[in-house]
């Protein structure tokens, strides 16, 4: 079984790279799209983890089950980053255009903060 193995350190160093680029590149252009595409990337990640670990074959089920663990924990918490990185430029670009957003989406975070 062909595994996306996002625990391994390179891998996760060059995603988060990636992820943090993304975001840079969003607030510089103003433009919410960028973080969204990595968003999306990890949520086809967490699916595809999430069905390979329901289709688990009989062999090396110990080491398969714990990569793929791994692999899903790794994938939820960029999806957190992400996310927030997504609503900041989000907010970063209703600011510029002077657009109004529908909600505040990081206040209740910073208000609490």
């Amino acid at each position: 079984m062909f595994i996306v193995d996002v625990t391994n350190p390179l891998t996760l160093l060059l995603l988060l790279t990636a992820t943090v680029l993304l975001i840079f590149l969003g607030k510089e252009t103003k433009k919410p799209f960028a973080p969204a595409i990595s968003l999306a990337i990890f949520l086809i990640l967490v699916v595809m983890h999430s069905v390979q670990l329901a289709i688990l074959p009989d062999v090396n089920v110990e080491e398969t089950y714990s990569t793929l663990l791994g692999c899903i924990t790794v994938d939820l918490v960029m999806i957190f980053v992400t996310f927030f990185g997504y609503l900041w430029v989000d907010d970063i670009a209703c600011k510029f255009y002077k657009k109004k957003s529908i909600d505040n989406s990081l206040d209740w975070f910073w208000n609490k903060v």
